[in-house]
């Protein structure tokens, strides 16, 4: 479906070599005695902050860097960046050998210091939730071991002017005690370090092995997939949860690096329908392969519940932008004659929203779809043959996706799966068919396909997808200036403010949290700067460009050069998803 590419039409990498982690402010060797200039400005007007820029050398061996000082008591938080070296942290090697061990080492580690941060109201560190994602707030060096925590520090400063005496306490003696308690091996549990370490990694191999298998997603054995609620996706409490088991028919074994052999049930390529009465269990299982597209912290119930790495969910989004997206395949035409193979609107409806929802998925890359019928519209899903007997073909320019979701996978290898509580037309188009039956699962694809041999008279309106149109977005349309100054920040997973933007982000599902959103926008500032969008490459070789730049050694150091912030490192499909719903994106053909 794509080709990834890290050369650009000459040959040569666009854009220059990223700078690395922790580079705003001074350069040069790190300066002594941070502790005297801070008492040395005691008293002195808060802004003479800002002359602190820059790395300073702290008692036993840390490094502090000043990134980005604080303008005034009520702006946003001094940033800084604190380096404990690899000797000093003492984790042995193995334990950061591997792009993914050093994401999982990460991760254990900045939650451990956002636990020391929270007893000090100065400090914000940004932990993260249920995901295990690659994240600014702390990165383990790939060539020393060593840890570098970034976090907010709101300097004291009463009346506007400088504090120094409890300055020199935050920065010299806390963040030390801070580093000391929660980023080195010799105050931390051991076993409980490999064990994070050991269960993220078996996720990420676990995932990596679903294509050789035939395989799109996968659900352990024992499984705890209900959460607390909407709000809290912590694992659900109380009695009466139900653990995951599979169904003898889709059953199978995953030998993993550390957990050996793990039996679960196996989601196939193909079409599969999860169906069910309702409160069984059927969008509680979809929105576990929705987020198992990320590894999960031990203790979440979905350690071991993952989807394939380019999966897409999927809904309606009544009121979004859609910029010269070719839908003709669910829009055969339109009132008033405005082509739907280069079909741009400001404000789409349920249909015309997911349509070209999917169409820029597909566009983007995706190997996998879900869909849940709760969150999609319902005439592009399906029309029925009493309705087909009412409205004619031709006075209905709507194609449901029930008649083109085998061609997406026949022709294009794209899988589909779908909750579906109330049409039963799916079941003719199901390569397998899931009934969830109070949280346990059941393998009905027989029964089902006994169901559908039964005529109900409905007509297929295709035969076939016929593929997407790859976009050429305009790079100057993507400008995150606001008066002349960078303007990305995220509000909540909802929206996030890029340049003169709001981009609305809430049918964005695979979000996992505000920093996401930020690494969203960061990324999408990162395209134009690297020259990944130049007006000839599409989207998707843009992209190509993006996930290479963000695999790599200094894949978080990428999005640092854009601003130093609190972010994830988002995926494309999310990138892609923000792109397209910018008001004033523009597309060349």
């Amino acid at each position: 479906m794509r080709q990834r590419s890290g050369q650009d039409r000459r040959g040569q990498r666009p854009g220059g070599q990223p700078r690395q982690p922790g580079q705003s402010g001074r350069s040069g060797p790190p300066r002594r005695g941070l502790d005297r200039e801070l008492e040395r400005l005691d008293g002195a007007p808060y802004g003479r902050y800002k002359s602190l820029a820059g790395p300073w050398e702290l008692p036993g061996g840390c490094e502090l860097r000043i990134v980005r000082g604080q303008a005034d008591p009520y702006a946003p938080p001094a940033r800084v960046a604190l380096r404990v070296p690899g000797e000093r942290a003492g984790f042995p090697a193995e334990l950061w050998e591997s792009p993914v061990r050093r994401r999982a080492l990460a991760s254990h580690l900045v939650r451990h210091a956002a636990r020391e941060a929270a007893r000090v109201p100065a400090f914000r560190v940004d932990a993260g939730g249920q995901e295990v994602l690659d994240r600014a707030s702390c990165v383990v060096g790939a060539a020393d071991g060593s840890v570098t925590l970034r976090l907010g520090v709101a300097l004291p400063g009463p009346r506007r002017r400088i504090d120094g005496r409890e300055a020199r306490r935050l920065l010299c003696e806390r963040l030390p005690r801070l580093a000391e308690r929660a980023l080195c091996l010799s105050a931390l549990d051991e076993a409980a370090v490999r064990e994070f370490v050991a269960t993220v990694e078996d996720s990420d191999a676990l995932r990596a092995a679903l294509p050789g298998l035939g395989l799109v997603g996968f659900v352990a054995d024992g499984a705890m997939l209900p959460r607390r609620s909407g709000a809290d996706d912590r694992p659900a409490r109380g009695e009466g949860l139900v653990p995951f088991r599979s169904p003898d028919e889709l059953r199978v074994t995953v030998r993993l690096p550390n957990a050996g052999p793990v039996t679960g049930m196996g989601v196939p390529e193909g079409v599969t329908l999860i169906v069910g009465g309702g409160f069984h269990g059927k969008s509680t299982l979809l929105r576990a392969l929705e987020t198992g597209v990320w590894d999960h912290v031990p203790g979440d119930g979905r350690e071991r519940v993952v989807s394939h790495r380019d999966t897409v969910k999927i809904r309606a989004e009544d009121g979004r932008p859609v910029e010269r997206v070719d839908v003709h395949a669910f829009v055969d035409h339109l009132p008033g004659g405005a082509p739907t193979d280069d079909f741009s609107t400001p404000n789409a409806s349920g249909s015309t929203s997911q349509a070209a929802s999917l169409c820029e998925a597909v566009e983007a890359g995706a190997r996998v779809l879900l869909i849940d019928e709760d969150t999609a519209a319902t005439n592009l899903m399906i029309r029925d043959a009493r309705m087909q007997a009412l409205v004619a073909k031709e006075r209905e320019p709507l194609t449901p996706l029930v008649d083109s979701v085998r061609s997406l996978h026949r022709d294009h290898g794209v899988s589909t799966v779908l909750v579906m509580g109330g049409s039963g037309d799916y079941l003719e188009v199901a390569d397998r068919v899931v009934m969830m039956d109070g949280y346990r699962p059941f393998d009905v694809t027989g029964r089902a396909r006994e169901v559908a041999a039964r005529p109900t008279g409905r007509r297929a309106e295709a035969d076939s997808f016929p593929g997407v149109v790859a976009r050429r977005p305009d790079p100057s349309s993507l400008d995150a200036t606001a008066r002349g100054r960078p303007r990305i920040r995220a509000r909540g997973t909802d929206y996030l403010v890029f340049g003169e933007h709001e981009v609305d982000l809430r049918a964005v599902e695979q979000l996992a949290d505000a920093s996401h959103v930020t690494g969203v926008g960061l990324a999408m500032a990162l395209l134009v700067r690297r020259g990944f969008l130049d007006g000839r490459r599409t989207l998707a070789e843009a992209l190509d460009l993006l996930d290479e730049e963000l695999a790599g050694p200094e894949g978080v150091a990428a999005l640092l050069s854009v601003s130093d912030e609190d972010f994830a490192v988002p995926r494309r499909y999310e990138v892609a998803a923000a792109v397209n719903r910018l008001r004033g994106l523009r597309v060349l053909r």
